[in-house]
């Protein structure tokens, strides 16, 4: 198994820029492929990010191409999304996940196993 901690949250304006991070303990993170997804209240979870297990692969909502990027330092354990160029609609809680399937990157939340307890992330205007 693996754990995942998320941090980098906050209350930005609009224009600003974060860097989520999220840390694996119990098992190293280079096992699996990981995603960002976002969550607002009542709505469903969606993919904002994915990035294979070597990292050569990687896959973006079209609402967040050309703003955000997905990296992964598997010698640190840790996986990244920088957000730049925030807008209020990015506003919702980010959650890091692992999915230790044979797929190089997976888009829908099904083929993760593993999850963060997710970050807040609000983008005023």
């Amino acid at each position: 198994q693996v754990q995942l901690v998320e941090s980098g949250g906050g209350l930005v304006q609009a224009g600003d820029s974060l860097r989520l991070s999220c840390v694996a303990s119990g098992r190293t993170v280079s096992s699996y492929a990981m995603g960002w997804f976002r969550q607002a209240p009542g709505k469903e979870r969606g993919i904002v990010a994915a990035i294979s297990r070597s990292g050569g692969s990687t896959y973006y909502a079209d609402s967040v191409k050309g703003r955000f990027t997905i990296s992964r330092d598997n010698a640190k354990n840790t996986v990244y999304l920088q957000m730049n160029n925030l807008k209020p609609e990015d506003t919702d809680v980010y959650s890091c996940a692992a999915n230790g399937w044979p797929v190089g990157v997976a888009t829908t939340d099904r083929w993760y196993d593993y999850w963060g307890q997710g970050t807040q992330v609000t983008v005023s205007s």
